[in-house]
């Protein structure tokens, strides 16, 4: 089957014949139908984040269930299906509890194993990780998903409560940022919005954000979806008392041991919390709203492409295009 293949850190990613996957006993391979390209594969493709060598990447896909392991349960050749980046082992204690997105023995499609990028992809330990799509979610909308969305729908409603009048502030409007603005907004939320890029910007604002260059002291809830020294003390900076900063954006390099304003933290009774993607078992609601339409994670694709093509759209992540936002996602 074909596949996009790097061989070294930063060399060019290439389309490559390869061959088939083995299920695993407890897993299942999907036929991928779209994925999308994220900047954890640009950052895994960069060695910012280091994966095994000569690697396949690709994370966040839709498709349809090929082959299940013969101690699969719950799904069947022919199912649609999705899945959460971060995969459960599905036996321990988090996994048990419904938090396989923190689960010790987590395996990731595209950086502990052979990814999305390719026109199959294995997903170890199906029953926890798999999770069925409503008939009226198509591929392309469902490939938006596995990361960005469900960690932004995570990052905004599964750390604590939400009032019906909250302000979120969102830094950095990529994927996951434009993510949470629309699912903000789609809960009656005020959203304001901080990005250097106009492009970026306009589409927040499309999303119902509204467009500032800083933010003091007034957010209840404020998201981090870029990730650096600069963005994370912003994003804390702009809490009102007892509000709720969410690190999302990855903090890699020398960002990883940033410093925060911890005098804030301490004095006006800040909540700090990190957010790492959403485990299947949480799906059900986020899935629900876009099947009812008040959710539209489609409306976040900038760009369809083929498998073909992927390999020059992540190079070009080096210096992104101007003009251009929204999500990449290939087809094939």
């Amino acid at each position: 089957m074909r596949a996009i293949v790097y061989d070294a850190v930063g060399a060019p990613p290439r389309i490559a014949e390869i061959s088939p996957f083995d299920c695993p006993p407890t897993g299942a391979i999907v036929d991928v139908k779209a994925t999308g390209l994220c900047r954890s594969d640009w950052h895994a493709w960069r060695g910012h984040d280091p994966v095994p060598l000569p690697h396949i990447p690709g994370h966040e896909f839709a498709g349809v269930v090929a082959e299940v392991g013969d101690q699969v349960k719950a799904f069947a050749v022919g199912d649609r299906v999705t899945a959460p980046f971060v995969n459960g082992c599905g036996v321990c204690e988090f996994c048990v509890a419904g938090r396989a997105q923190i689960c010790p023995d987590q395996t990731q499609p595209g950086f502990t194993h052979p990814g999305s990028f390719a026109e199959q992809v294995v997903v170890r330990a199906a029953d926890t990780n798999l999770v069925r799509l409503p008939a009226n979610v198509d591929f392309v909308a469902a490939a938006a998903l596995g990361c960005r969305f469900a960690t932004a729908f995570r990052a905004l409603t599964g750390h604590g409560p939400v009032a019906d009048d909250a302000v979120v502030a969102v830094f950095g409007c990529g994927g996951v940022g434009l993510s949470a603005i629309m699912i903000a907004n789609a809960l009656g939320l005020r959203v304001l919005a901080v990005d250097p890029s106009p492009a970026a910007n306009s589409l927040a604002a499309s999303f119902g954000a509204v467009i500032v260059h800083k933010i003091d002291q007034e957010a209840d809830i404020a998201i981090d979806a870029y990730g650096s020294a600069e963005t994370a003390a912003a994003s804390v900076r702009s809490l009102r008392r007892g509000g709720r900063h969410v690190q999302v954006g990855l903090m890699l390099g020398d960002d990883a041991r940033a410093p925060l304003p911890w005098d804030l933290v301490v004095a006006r009774e800040l909540h700090v919390v990190g957010s790492h993607g959403m485990a299947a078992v949480d799906y059900p609601p986020m899935l629900d709203l876009v099947a009812r339409g008040r959710l539209d994670p489609g409306r976040l694709v900038g760009s369809v492409i083929p498998l073909e093509a992927v390999g020059v759209a992540l190079t070009t992540m080096d210096s992104p295009i101007p003009g251009h936002a929204g999500i990449t996602v290939a087809t094939h």
